[in-house]
């Protein structure tokens, strides 16, 4: 059976009287129609959309007292050399990854709901770039919830020098954003397209 186009349906569905009620529980997918084509050439035109970026942001984190840290730098860099640089008090560093940043931060929210009152490690990486990377640019919303509860995340730099350097870091990243539609259902072609926004 050919597929049925919404105008002609409801004006077969007029033609035959069926009840309003039932008309719109047909065109709602509710009831199928005996012998229909249930896939419509309107799925042509339904496509999935995956986002990338092709810049990302490291930050640099230094230990100014004990368990206390401080962003000193954050700049744009390829976003596979994301990254978070520690320097603690002691001399030696560590190089955090985007995932290992992510374990920290959960470890604190599972441990503490107050997350970013004080300014230990996990609460600079939530309230710094790479809670911005992990919230924004990686879909992880629940990371974006509890950045959005506190306002003042400059406290967390160095100075409001480096929090302003910070926020153009974002704006390069969120320039870089990419997106590549494809239609779904297995058909091929797909059409890119950029996109700047930044995510805060």
């Amino acid at each position: 059976m050919t597929p049925l186009r919404t105008g002609s349906f409801i004006r077969r569905a007029k033609d035959i009287t069926i009840s309003s009620t039932l008309a719109l529980a047909i065109m709602a997918g509710g009831i199928a129609l005996p012998g229909c084509n249930t896939n419509s050439n309107e799925d042509q035109y339904s496509y999935e959309a995956d986002t990338s970026y092709s810049q990302g942001i490291r930050s640099h984190i230094k230990e100014v007292s004990p368990g206390e840290f401080q962003i000193t730098n954050e700049e744009t860099v390829p976003f596979n050399q994301s990254a978070a640089i520690v320097s603690y008090q002691d001399g030696h560093s560590d190089t955090l990854s985007p995932q290992a940043a992510k374990a920290l931060i959960d470890d604190q929210l599972q441990t503490n709901q107050s997350a970013g009152i004080g300014s230990g490690l996990s609460s600079v990486l939530l309230y710094g770039g790479m809670g911005y990377m992990l919230g924004s640019m990686m879909n992880m919303g629940y990371i974006n919830s509890y950045r959005n509860r506190y306002n003042n995340p400059s406290r967390f730099y160095s100075n409001p020098a480096t929090y302003q350097q910070s926020q153009s870091a974002y704006s390069n990243v969120s320039r870089s954003r990419v997106v590549t539609s494809r239609p779904s259902g297995g058909r091929s072609g797909f059409f890119n397209r950029s996109s700047g926004r930044v995510g805060g």
